[in-house]
């Protein structure tokens, strides 16, 4: 007897032409980000730049000077500073760098000896003598002309930076209509609040990385010229361009500059540890909270997470972007109302209740108008701090 067939179902996965459009759309544009890294990089360099220099264009455009006016003067100025300040330190900063290239197998010599007089140091000594200093420094002066044409190309793509920055400055308010443009009208007053939130944080942290960066540097160089320590000027300005690396940057450069004091010997190499720890604690401890206040608002862990990928991402470059980044997404969340797992915080029903009244008087008082009009009605509303009183007003 023959036994009956079970039915086998056939199960079909079919997919719209639409939502196959989408998939392929977004495979496209995530190969696109990859491979134009460099120009996004580059886009979110002069974004920071121009955010950090508003302020200063805003405010000699209050003292009766027209925007494209401020904008060269500022430009033209800030060109001559660095132009100086390159013709300045680039000759004595290049012979520095030869003479420790030159000088680090007697430094590296004197260490040594000077760590296996004790017994209790005798394990460093050994450590540095087995370190291949010298493979180091050979590798090193043969990748010279491969370093000079990565400057080269680096110097190029920071003058692209710049005047990518300034052309966004120079035309802020279209940029700014094409941004309002793109979004939908009941969340402009959320991207306005995002756009001036993004502001106060990169440019806050920014203009706070120049402060603490040329304070670094100016203690380090006023250290090592009273100790008499050799290279003072290179060593300085390592500093302050490794200073952007919070709460690692600052130790960075303790080992070179010890090492650099050592010939004057043990005691001014003590002296020059024990002024650059004293100074890294009041660093962390006084003038960092005071220069950058409230502007991050970001955890101690977010900070060492975010440090971490920037600088496996992208290097120094990424470490640099990632507090401002960081701290940008955070407040996008907190901005678009995005609920995280485990958050079950709500926002103040005062602070809800004024924003409510702020829509309503933006949809009131943007009815009619273009994009760009209505990106200036809810920037003029979201920076008014009599904002509240406004909606108030415009209550029918």
């Amino acid at each position: 007897m023959k036994r009956p067939t079970r039915d086998k179902s056939v199960v079909r996965f079919e997919i719209a032409p639409r939502s196959l459009i989408l998939i392929l759309a977004t495979i496209l544009a995530v190969w696109l980000a990859y491979e134009l890294w460099i120009a996004e990089l580059i886009l979110v360099m002069a974004l920071i730049l121009a955010g950090t220099f508003n302020p200063v264009i805003e405010w000699m455009e209050e003292r009766w000077l027209k925007r494209v006016y401020a904008l060269t003067l500022f430009f033209v100025a800030m060109g001559v500073v660095i132009t100086s300040l390159l013709f300045l330190t680039l000759p004595p900063l290049t012979d520095q760098l030869t003479q420790m290239v030159q000088n680090a197998p007697a430094t590296r010599a004197r260490l040594i000896s000077a760590l296996g007089e004790h017994s209790v140091t005798m394990p460093l000594a050994q450590i540095v003598q087995g370190a291949g200093l010298e493979q180091a420094f050979s590798h090193f002066e043969d990748g010279l002309p491969g370093y000079s044409s990565q400057a080269v190309l680096v110097v190029g793509y920071g003058a692209t930076t710049l005047v990518l920055s300034f052309y966004l400055l120079a035309d802020g308010k279209r940029v700014q209509g094409a941004a309002f443009a793109l979004v939908p009208r009941p969340y402009h007053m959320r991207l306005a609040r995002i756009l001036q939130n993004m502001q106060t944080i990169v440019g806050g942290y920014m203009r706070g990385q120049l402060i603490t960066s040329a304070a670094i540097g100016l203690f380090t160089l006023l250290l090592l010229l009273i100790c008499h320590v050799p290279n003072a000027l290179s060593l300085a300005l390592l500093a302050a361009i490794v200073d952007v690396l919070p709460f690692i940057g600052g130790l960075i450069i303790i080992v070179p500059a010890v090492l650099a004091a050592l010939p004057q010997g043990l005691p001014i190499a003590v002296v020059v540890l024990a002024g650059l720890l004293l100074y890294m604690e009041f660093e962390n401890r006084i003038l960092v909270p005071r220069v950058y206040g409230h502007v991050l608002r970001l955890s101690s862990a977010v900070v060492i997470l975010a440090l971490v990928a920037g600088g496996i991402l992208m290097g120094i470059i990424g470490a640099l972007l990632a507090l401002p980044i960081a701290a940008g997404l955070v407040m996008v969340i907190e901005e678009l109302r995005v609920e995280l797992p485990g958050d079950d915080s709500v926002l103040d029903r005062s602070e809800r209740t004024r924003e409510a009244k702020l829509e309503a008087a933006y949809e009131k008082m943007s009815a009619g108008t273009t994009p760009a009009e209505a990106g200036q009605i809810a920037q003029s509303l979201a920076h008014d701090t009599r904002a509240p009183d406004v909606a108030e007003s415009t209550k029918p």
